[in-house]
Order: C-alpha cells, then sequence, then structure tokens
C-alpha cells in the first residue's frame, strides 16, 4: 500500500497509508504554531495522488498552492535539515470557491435542500422555533412547493401565518409568536448578505470530486475572509457540504484511496452551542461518511474544542505546540497528551510545550487501523507558493475555469414565491368581487335599499379566502409525484 511521505526526524519518514485517509483526522495547534503550512503540504500530497480537496482559506493566504514555489532561506533550511532528495517546486490545480461570488465561483444551495434543521441553526432559533420551521417545511415539502431561495420561505411563512387555522387542523399546533420570530431572523441574516447563498444552480457535488489531465486531485478553495465575520453562517455551510457529500454519494466501502478529503478549519465554530439533536446527527455523519470514501479532517487550536465522541472516531493525529500559560492550560495539555499512544522516547505532554515551528506529534494509522506510537517529526516545506496569489492570477484561474459558465449565472425558476404570488392575486380578486358584489335589494313597494352589515361583508370575505386557501393547496398539490425525503441532516433525497 503506498504511502504519501509528509514529514521526518532523525530515525524515519512519516506519512498516511491511502487506504487510512478517510478514517479521518485531528490537526491541531496554537496561532502560529505551523497549521496552515501543514495543510497546504497535506493537501499538495492528496492531490498529487489523485485525492481531489475542500477546504477553507480562512487568512487568505492558501491561494498559493496554485502556483510553484520558490526558494528561500528557510525553505533551503528545512530541505538540509531534513535531507530531503529531489524538492522540486510545482503549482497545484485549484478551483476558487465563494459564497459572495468574489474571489471565486459562486456557490448556491436552494433553501429546501439545506433543510429545517440547518437553517434553525443558522437563524438561531430555540427548540420551539426550530418545530414550527421544520412544520412550515413539512408544508411545503408535501405541497411540492420549492423554496429555492429567501424570497421563498419568506412568502411560504407569509402563507402559512396567514392560513394557520387550515394548517393546525392537519399538522398540529404552529405558533403565531414563532413565526414571528423566524420573519425576524430572516431579516438580520439579510443584512449579514446570507441570503445570496440561496438559489439556483444550486452545487453539484460531483464538479468537487474531479481530477486533471495529469491525474492530480483538484483542489477546491472556498474564500473565507469576509465569511468569517459571520462564524455561524461559514460552519453551517461547512456542515450543509458535508451532509451533501454524505446524502449524494453511494456507498463504496473501503477503498484503496478517498474520493476526497474535506478540511474543516475552525472546527471549534461548529461545536459552539451546538443543539443535543444537531450533534448527534453529526456524530451519525462523521461515522459513516467513510464508507463513502471520504476523509474528514478538523482543524483547530485545541483538540478538546472538539466533542469527545467525535474526537474518538479521528483516527489519524497532527498536534503542533500549545501554550501553558495558566493551570488549565496545563491540565489541558495533560488531557491532550494522554490521547496518543505513547512512546517511550517521548514525553508527550512536554513535547507539546516544546515544539518549534512547522514541527508537530504525529501519530496515524498503520496498515490495519491501529494507531502508531507518536513520533516528534518536522512537516515538509512545501512544494507550492507559501502566501496568497495576486487578483490577477486568481481572476485568470477563474476565468479559465469551465465552471464558471455554470456556477456565474443566476437563474430564477418558478418555485414557491412564484406560485404563491398568484395564489395571493387570485385571492385579491376573490376578496374584491365579494366587496362589489351587490348586496342590497330594492323593493319595489316602498322603494327602500335593505343593505346588508359590515360584519356579513367580513363574513363573505373571510369565506373566500378561505376556500381559496383550500383550494390552492389542493391545485399545488395535484402537480406532485411522489414526496420529499430527507436524509439525516435535511438534506433532500428525493426530488
Amino acid at each position: 500500500m503506498e504511502k504519501l511521505i509528509f514529514a521526518k526526524n532523525n530515525e524515519k519518514e512519516i506519512g498516511f497509508y491511502t487506504n487510512m485517509i478517510n478514517r479521518h483526522g485531528l490537526i491541531a495547534g496554537a496561532t502560529g504554531t505551523g497549521k496552515t503550512i501543514t495543510l497546504q503540504v497535506l493537501a499538495e500530497n492528496f492531490s498529487r495522488n489523485g485525492i481531489p480537496v475542500f477546504m477553507a482559506d480562512i487568512k487568505g493566504d492558501i491561494s498559493g498552492i496554485s502556483m510553484p514555489g520558490k526558494e528561500n532561506d528557510k525553505i533551503l533550511e528545512r530541505i538540509r535539515m531534513l535531507n530531503i532528495q529531489n524538492h522540486k517546486f510545482e503549482s497545484f490545480p485549484v478551483v476558487f470557491w465563494d459564497l459572495y461570488g468574489i474571489k471565486g465561483h459562486k456557490i448556491r444551495t436552494t433553501i429546501s435542500d439545506m433543510g429545517p434543521l440547518l437553517l434553525s441553526r443558522l437563524l438561531n432559533l430555540n427548540e420551539t422555533q426550530s418545530g414550527t420551521l421544520s412544520l412550515i417545511f413539512k408544508i411545503a415539502d408535501d405541497n411540492r412547493l420549492l423554496l429555492l431561495d429567501f424570497k421563498d420561505l419568506k412568502s411560504m411563512i407569509q402563507y402559512v401565518g396567514d392560513n394557520l387555522k387550515e394548517f393546525i387542523t392537519t399538522y398540529g399546533n404552529i405558533s403565531q409568536a414563532s413565526i414571528g420570530v423566524i420573519q425576524r431572523a430572516l431579516y438580520t441574516l439579510e443584512e449579514q448578505k446570507a441570503d445570496q447563498f440561496f438559489g439556483e444552480p444550486s452545487l453539484n457535488i460531483d464538479d468537487f470530486i474531479q481530477t486533471d489531465n495529469n491525474g492530480y486531485g483538484f483542489i477546491n478553495i472556498l474564500s473565507a475572509e469576509d465569511l468569517m465575520q459571520s462564524p455561524k453562517i461559514y460552519s453551517t455551510f461547512l456542515l450543509w457540504f458535508l451532509s451533501e457529500l454524505f446524502e449524494k454519494l453511494p456507498e463504496v466501502g473501503d477503498l484503496e484511496k478517498p474520493k476526497i478529503v474535506f478540511f474543516f478549519d475552525e472546527a471549534h465554530l461548529l461545536f459552539n452551542d451546538i443543539p443535543k439533536i444537531l450533534l448527534e446527527k453529526i456524530e451519525q455523519v462523521v461515522r459513516l461518511i467513510r464508507s463513502k470514501g471520504v476523509g474528514i479532517y478538523f482543524v483547530t487550536q485545541n483538540p478538546l474544542d472538539i466533542p469527545l465522541t467525535v474526537l474518538a472516531q479521528l483516527g489519524n493525529r497532527i498536534q503542533h505546540a500549545l501554550r501553558a500559560f495558566t493551570p488549565k492550560d496545563q491540565k489541558n495539555i495533560k488531557a491532550v497528551s494522554e490521547t496518543f499512544r505513547a512512546n517511550p522516547k517521548i514525553k508527550t505532554d512536554d513535547a507539546i510545550i516544546e515544539l518549534s515551528i512547522g514541527e508537530a506529534l504525529i501519530s496515524l494509522l498503520d496498515q490495519n487501523g491501529q494507531p502508531e506510537i507518536v513520533e516528534r517529526a518536522f512537516i515538509y516545506p512545501p512544494k507550492s507558493q507559501i502566501g496568497p496569489i495576486s487578483d490577477e492570477e486568481r481572476n485568470k484561474i477563474i476565468k479559465n475555469s469551465i465552471l464558471g459558465k455554470y456556477y456565474d449565472k443566476t437563474i430564477d425558476r418558478e418555485s414557491a414565491y412564484e406560485i404563491l404570488q398568484k395564489y395571493y392575486e387570485e385571492r385579491k380578486k376573490e376578496i374584491e368581487k365579494n366587496k362589489n358584489k351587490e348586496i342590497y335589494q330594492y323593493q319595489d313597494n316602498d322603494r327602500r335599499r335593505n343593505y346588508k352589515s359590515d360584519s356579513t361583508i367580513k363574513k363573505v370575505v373571510k369565506t373566500g379566502a378561505t376556500s381559496l386557501a383550500r383550494s390552492a393547496s389542493y391545485t399545488i398539490g395535484k402537480k406532485v409525484g411522489e414526496a420529499i425525503i430527507r436524509g439525516i441532516l435535511g438534506s433532500i433525497l428525493g426530488k
């Protein structure tokens, strides 16, 4: 089985067995200890061996992987120290992505495809409000009302709110107060420009799993500098992307190498204030997704940022230096050291503090899936450029990508908003018709006019609206095929 070497110490070279890459991993360490370079070196290794990669560019300095590196004193020193032979600089195939469509191809998904569970997290809803949103999705799904973008969702919420009595009978209690909270939360997200993420064309996962003419896996880089100003949007997007991989890729069992490796940078953001139900589903996805040929690597400052139930599933560990400024820090370092398989030559808790920049404690899985003893080693220098490329270089790569023809043009087909607008137009006509209907009659014998009361008018209008609500639901329902089925994290499985 081929081994991908990325680090070395005085005794041996260290690397992944390709069939163990999809057993997931953890890359941890304090700021400035070399995590970003480690990410770059791992992405290079995976790409060179035909494994596509997804990674977020948090600080804007990963883009250099698209250009060959250049000699400098630090790189030459590392090459000499590790006695690296034939270190040739090279570039790697890259696709740039951006939720805002500025520094890469625009990434979108639909409201319907994200589902109520992840959207509730994005909207910061409590359990009751999340339940209301789930019912709104259920009504939309049952009636095949596609929720593609924000205007679709807002129209659907208004529609349900206007016809609460009709829906409560079928779907149970729907809170009017929760509807108001959801509407206000949507406006807040719009102010953060999160609405730009929803629409069509929706992302096709297959476009992330490509190789170039040389057999190198494409490195998909998400521009995340601006996105990090809204951490919940960032973490929810990555979780959605992970769920898409899980739901859309077929079962493949144990492969010689994974289909794609997914780096989840700033992973602690995913687990901040996470509802228990969502955490349980994430644990399930992490446990099962390896059989889909996907390797997940969480990147964070402290391993204890990751829940133990998830941490236990990360077989490959790369630990850069941690700092011990307080008794709590020292306790954490002790706990981290105990997660490694001990090496009698290394006092792990001391080594974690002593590690220099670019040095790490590494424990990977052997060919049989067992953790190897922890080794202290230096990460190889990257073969691509360290640091960002220029805007001109980035724009050239974006322009030359064939994906731009598909993703850079917005599509706005008929969906819930358009259908419900027709419903409201019909209802308005019905109301006007009832208002203008002659509700009085002349009596010839004394020419007196017998007017109906205002309350009767209101009753006629209300009856017309209710009838039309039923009619609209029935008409929409008549257009449907099979029901929409949702997966573990709420993505649509059947359309």
